[in-house]
């Protein structure tokens, strides 16, 4: 699932359910819908599963504060999971197709990664 999140700044959090909790990321840009189109994506903690039906408003002065919207959702297949790659095959409203996660050196203790459509 993705939510849009206006919070500092807008971004999309892209969670991936993963041992029993929803693996997450904010990427900054909105998800490549197309290949060719690479975007940044900083690993944040993992979240509950129950959130992953939150939608509304985070209020002023707690951790992430602004407006919380369910972008897309849907289900997916994992394909590859090593320490440095994740690849899977989204099935959702707005992203389809195989998309890779890349852990790059970017970013605060390797958080950075790449996040791309995979060509067909």
């Amino acid at each position: 699932m993705v939510q849009r999140h206006d919070a500092r700044s807008l971004h999309y959090d892209f969670r991936l359910e993963m041992d029993g909790v929803l693996k997450s990321w904010a990427v900054p840009k909105q998800p490549p819908k197309e290949t060719g189109i690479k975007r940044l994506a900083i690993q944040t903690e993992d979240h509950p599963l129950a959130y992953a039906d939150f939608e509304g408003e985070i209020p002023a002065g707690e951790y992430g504060a602004g407006k919380v919207e369910i972008w897309d959702r849907g289900t997916f297949q994992l394909l590859k999971r090593e320490e440095k790659e994740i690849v899977v095959t989204l099935e959702g409203e707005e992203l389809k197709g195989d998309y890779v996660l890349i852990r790059t050196k970017y970013g605060k203790g390797e958080k950075g990664w790449l996040f791309f459509k995979r060509t067909d």
